[in-house]
């Protein structure tokens, strides 16, 4: 009988300690997701700025007409200040 309760009791032990452990792990394993969550997002680049893609294309188009005398000098300084917002 002392056989059958040692393995019993090893049993239980064995089982208690895997459940504990594994609580213990999907604990960490969250805690250190959200760490990694949070430090994406604090270290993420900026997003770039479409508008100033857009800008400077328009910019280079109004040059462009300026040179071709499309545009006269004043035109184009109009249409600039207009663009960059000045």
């Amino acid at each position: 009988m002392g056989l059958l309760r040692m393995a019993t009791r090893t049993a239980v032990v064995a089982g208690t300690a895997t459940a504990v452990s594994g609580r213990v792990a999907r604990r960490q394993d969250a805690k250190y997701a959200q760490q990694d969550a949070q430090a994406q997002q604090q270290y993420a680049p900026p997003p770039q700025a479409p508008a100033e893609d857009d800008a400077t294309a328009q910019l280079q188009d109004l040059a462009a007409l300026n040179k071709q005398g499309v545009l006269t000098d004043e035109e184009f300084a109009a249409a600039k200040a207009k663009i960059l917002g000045i």
